[in-house]
């Protein structure tokens, strides 16, 4: 993707980062930069103003491919950016960028899929929740 700010996305959120998410040397973990960007995947998945989630079903994290571009201080925020690329029957893809001072320090594509609770299979998204998704297009320029 080209080169973004935080301004750049349809949605935009912060997490607190804690002392416990640092490793020996003072970095975050990488494993917690997974975690910063739940935080941005699940306010438009388990959104209660902008409902997409179908009756009796959940969404499930099919891919997640997160690119690691600069470490992450404590104690701060970063801020998350996400946005969709596209949407299939079932699936979400996203794509998102962290920052910390401004500057971005990783990057994920990931794509989501609605599965019914019982079955556990991919359930199509309904019409309703495709042009909600629409409104968080990320527009290529």
């Amino acid at each position: 993707m080209r080169e973004m700010s935080l301004k750049d996305f349809p949605l935009q959120t912060y997490d607190k980062i804690r002392y416990g998410d640092t490793d020996r040397q003072g970095h975050v973990n990488n494993a917690k930069f997974a975690t910063f960007f739940e935080t941005g995947r699940v306010e438009i998945l388990y959104s209660t103003e902008n409902v997409i989630l179908d009756e009796n079903s959940s969404f499930v994290a099919a891919s997640v491919k997160i690119t690691f571009l600069k470490v992450i201080t404590w104690p701060g925020t970063v801020e998350i950016g996400t946005g969709i690329i596209k949407t299939g029957n079932s699936s979400i893809h996203l794509y998102q960028q962290l920052f910390q001072n401004g500057q971005c320090v990783a990057e994920a594509e990931s794509v989501s899929v609605q599965v019914l609770d019982k079955t556990r299979k991919s359930h199509p998204l309904t019409s309703n929740a495709k042009r909600t998704l629409q409104k968080l297009i990320l527009v290529k320029q």
